[in-house]
């Protein structure tokens, strides 16, 4: 069975077929490096890596591209503002977004391209959009002729007398056409720029990409991907250029993101709802926020809450507590291979695979994924009730491995999570106490403890932990 993706540009769902057998070209549009990135753009990072990671584990070889927009009218802002250079602040939010992403457990790219070190290229195609009479130059800035290209409008599915110029200068009367959008932008005083034959400037936003992916990645592409509100005008006005430069599909499947509401609303800095995710990160840690971007399907609208993501970590820590006891099992297991009876169970944790891999290949339906790794945690968690080879326990926590590696979750583990030195005490204080009967001391550090996001487990090994 293969997988089938929803394309956008279709409006329906597809069997995936890539350009090249056993590759796939994948393009995902990466951050404008002017701020801190807010808690809608996990989404595109976490699912996007996602379905980067089940295609590896489908068997394909993943060129993985996604650029830095590191010259925009924001980045501007902010230099002046920081009275710092536009390079500097590219750079210092360029590392955040990298510090964030890690957090996230977000593979980093193949190539990470940046705007300013593709002018050459973007230039080229300019060149070449004006030569075919897509392209005019008016005091310095070049303009797309949106009207020439007879397909504007395929993605968006809007009629073009629908369509809002939607860039991001104001409408100018230097252009032909109101919904004509800039290419290139002359210089204003005190700005960055680059010579072209135009005249100094710099590029316009939409071409970047188109310029990154043909250098990159060639004519055609397999996937591209990015959020719902990046549609139009943005990959419209890519595809206008792409095609119109050279003759070809643009991509073959386009796949987006639902938007984020935050308390049911609108994420609005006027509201007071509007969250960087090292905010959110710092009070309960990225993994929940990964596990929340994958618990619902990725083009469905989605609704971050306090609630939300406090469930989203009891429920990681659910996943954590069959890993803790997969590997108390392996400690305390017999030799040997695996009995008849364990191997008719190994069948029926097997199962669990075949249903997460045909959740995954439905339009990557990593709510229903999920839900197969629950299924298996619970089907692990009853087995280990008694004691098992260490066959079956090896075989058990590498299938528990596999489905959770293929989502990126269960990265944050226990040794790489050490207590610090307060709670090593508190437990050694605990044991003491409960050694000498002072059960109501005792219970009280366990209740600081629990305040403090650890939870302890009596068992017949001694004490276990795990993080709340």
């Amino acid at each position: 069975m293969s997988m089938e993706i929803y394309n956008t540009l279709s409006q329906r769902t597809e069997p995936f077929v890539p350009i090249e057998e056993g590759k796939v070209k994948m393009y995902v549009c990466g951050p404008t490096v002017y701020n801190l990135i807010h808690i809608g753009n996990a989404r595109p990072i976490c699912v996007f890596d996602t379905l980067r990671r089940y295609l590896e584990y489908r068997g394909y070889q993943v060129t993985f591209v996604q650029n830095f927009t590191d010259i925009d009218d924001k980045i501007i802002k902010r230099a002046n503002e920081e009275g710092v250079s536009s390079k500097e602040i590219a750079e210092k939010y360029i590392g955040e977004y990298e510090k964030d992403a890690a957090g996230l457990n977000s593979r980093p790219a193949d190539i990470h391209p940046r705007a300013t070190e593709t002018v050459d290229k973007i230039i080229e195609i300019i060149s070449g959009l004006e030569q075919k009479g897509y392209a005019y130059a008016s005091n310095g800035d070049v303009y797309y002729r949106t009207r020439r290209f007879k397909d504007y409008g395929k993605l968006s599915h809007m009629p073009l007398e629908d369509l809002d110029a939607g860039n991001r200068i104001d409408v100018s009367e230097q252009k032909e056409d109101s919904l004509d959008f800039a290419l290139w932008k002359a210089a204003k005083p005190g700005e960055p720029y680059w010579d072209s034959p135009w005249g100094q400037g710099r590029p316009g936003w939409h071409i970047e990409c188109t310029a990154m992916i043909n250098k990159f990645l060639g004519d055609t592409i397999d996937i591209h991907c990015g959020g719902q509100d990046l549609i139009f005008p943005h990959h419209e006005n890519e595809i206008a250029q792409g095609e119109a430069y050279t003759g070809k599909e643009y991509v073959h499947y386009w796949m987006h993101n639902g938007h984020i509401n935050v308390d049911n609303r609108k994420m609005s800095k006027s509201l007071g709802n509007f969250f960087t995710i090292r905010e959110v990160a710092e009070k309960y840690g990225y993994e929940p926020i990964r596990f929340l971007m994958l618990q619902a399907h990725y083009r469905s609208p989605m609704n971050y809450s306090v609630e939300v993501i406090e469930q989203c970590k009891a429920a990681l820590g659910r996943l954590y507590n069959c890993l803790e006891q997969l590997e108390d099992a392996a400690a305390s297991s017999k030799a040997g291979e695996a009995t008849a009876e364990e191997k008719a169970l190994l069948e029926g944790m097997a199962k669990r695979r075949e249903q997460f891999i045909a959740a995954m290949d439905d339009d990557l339906n990593t709510a229903d994924a999920i839900s197969a790794v629950f299924d298996l945690a619970k089907d692990i968690n009853l087995a280990l009730r008694e004691e098992h080879t260490a066959e079956f326990v090896k075989r058990a926590a590498s299938l528990f491995d596999e489905l959770t590696g293929v989502l990126g979750l269960l990265y944050n583990r226990r040794e790489n999570n050490s207590l610090d030195v307060e709670v090593e005490q508190l437990i050694e204080e605990r044991q003491a106490a409960r050694k000498a009967k002072d059960f109501k001391r005792a219970d009280e550090i366990r209740d600081r403890l629990k305040e403090m996001g650890i939870q302890l487990k009596d068992t017949p090994q001694g004490v276990k932990w795990t993080r709340a």
